[in-house]
């Protein structure tokens, strides 16, 4: 998965992240942190993308 598709799809979780976070309104329902591990899993990842273009 390419730099460009990983923050696209940070986006989107990112949003989602924010409407569920309204729609439940606390932090701390379950599908609220199980949404902000899924926005942290990609984050990760565009990370670990971004430092392995760096390092090549």
């Amino acid at each position: 998965m390419d730099r460009l598709d990983l923050m696209l799809r940070i986006e989107d979780a990112r949003q989602l992240l924010y409407r569920m976070h309204m729609e439940y309104g606390s932090l701390l329902h379950p599908e609220v942190i199980q949404q902000s591990v899924v926005l942290d899993g990609l984050i990760n990842q565009y990370n670990r993308v971004k430092v392995g273009k760096t390092m090549n």
